[in-house]
């Protein structure tokens, strides 16, 4: 039969992805749902090719045009945050492809987990604000969480067969983003162009100035944690600027398993909606041809301090990963407003992270509060960062 897929943020970068995965495999996968929040024009085409039982635009305004566009094909539409939490428990839906970008991710996840809905989770700051709760739901769920991001997935890979031999650590490989190897000096007039041209990947906006800062590596490290249970001091970062080698896991013997393939995230997202088989795809596949050489180097944790403010907020714990991811958020997009520079991103990030009220078990009220308190202290610091 085929797997029913809801796809909470169809019209963005891992999104839009998942569409061409499903495109190829119209035996084995299907479109449910769609959700967007304002890309009306591109939802509108999706659902048209794809025609899902429902569509979900979450910015209410936009919703008699989708509804006037898709009536009479008779795809039910539906707006509001409340619609994006409440579609996922529908009974037609096999699988919750969470492609959304960052806090908005989190409710969502929690609902289709309560749903007992499998979960292939492309989102990260959900695990990163709330990683305990989601995972221990889902524990007392029985529900499975795929996890999406290149990294991960290659651990998931690697980890394959040997969930009873003891792991000494998992290693994540970053490619070091477009400024690696960049002193202080010059990273003070990095400018947002060069710092959206990614050398290897195809990302969103966020994500991309993620990884050129380092914060990306940091979320997954957090990510990691949750996902496979691991102590901090056991994960490891490693620049591996090729991104060919996407992760490794390093066994207790000694012995080191790595996920090779092309940096190109439609494989990730594929094994996800497709686990446990391993299905054909159309896309490149990497050959040795192609890169003779592997390298690999030390993280510059000195000049890209978010990765370290990553291990700190995890370290502190609490709420203080939610307090980081808020002010990560907030950083990002002035930055790509152009108010901040580049180096002020970790800078704005570690006064928030000073200034936001400690939560040591937070509930899910505590980390909305702590949500809206960081974005809203990270905004008022904004003023004194200008450039």
């Amino acid at each position: 039969m085929k797997r029913r897929i809801a796809i909470l943020g169809s019209t963005g970068s891992i999104g839009t992805q998942a569409l061409e995965v499903i495109r190829q495999h119209p035996d084995k996968l299907d479109v449910e749902v769609l959700t967007a929040h304002s890309n009306s024009q591109l939802l509108i085409r999706q659902a048209l090719e794809f025609m899902p039982n429902a569509v979900v635009i979450s910015n209410e305004s936009l919703y008699q045009r989708v509804f006037e566009a898709l009536d009479p094909y008779d795809i039910k539409v539906y707006s509001g945050a409340a619609s994006m939490e409440q579609i996922v428990e529908m009974e037609s839906i096999d699988m919750v492809l969470v492609a959304l970008v960052g806090w908005s991710g989190l409710k969502p996840t929690l609902k289709a987990i309560e749903a007992g809905k499998p979960i292939a989770l492309a989102n990260k700051e959900t695990l990163v604000v709330a990683g305990e709760m989601v995972t221990k739901l889902a524990r007392e769920k029985g529900v499975n969480i795929y996890p999406v991001d290149s990294e991960h997935s290659a651990i998931f890979q690697c980890l394959a067969g040997e969930f009873h031999n003891p792991v000494e650590k998992i290693i994540l490989t970053a490619s070091g983003g477009p400024f690696r190897g960049m002193t202080r000096d010059r990273l003070l007039c990095v400018t947002k162009d060069q710092a959206l041209k990614h050398p290897n990947w195809n990302m969103g906006c966020k994500v991309t100035i993620d990884s050129a800062t380092l914060m990306n590596k940091g979320l997954e490290v957090i990510e990691a944690k949750w996902l496979f249970n691991m102590d901090i001091p056991r994960i490891e970062v490693v620049v591996h600027p090729q991104s060919i080698i996407h992760s490794m896991v390093q066994f207790a013997d000694g012995s080191i398993k790595a996920q090779m393939g092309m940096p190109d995230m439609r494989l990730p997202i594929q094994y996800a909606l497709t686990y446990p088989q391993r299905v054909p795809s159309q896309f490149p596949k990497f050959s040795f041809d192609q890169c003779l050489q592997f390298t690999f180097e030390k993280p510059d944790k000195e000049n890209f301090r978010c990765l370290n403010l990553a291990y700190e907020a995890i370290r502190i714990g609490g709420n203080m990963s939610c307090i980081m991811n808020a002010a990560d958020e907030v950083a990002v997009h002035a930055f790509l407003r152009e108010e901040i520079t580049f180096l002020q991103i970790p800078e704005l990030i570690e006064q928030c992270m000073s200034k936001v009220s400690i939560i040591s078990n937070p509930s899910l009220s505590d980390y909305e509060a702590t949500d809206a308190e960081s974005r809203e202290v990270a905004t008022e610091l904004i003023g004194s960062f200008r450039k």
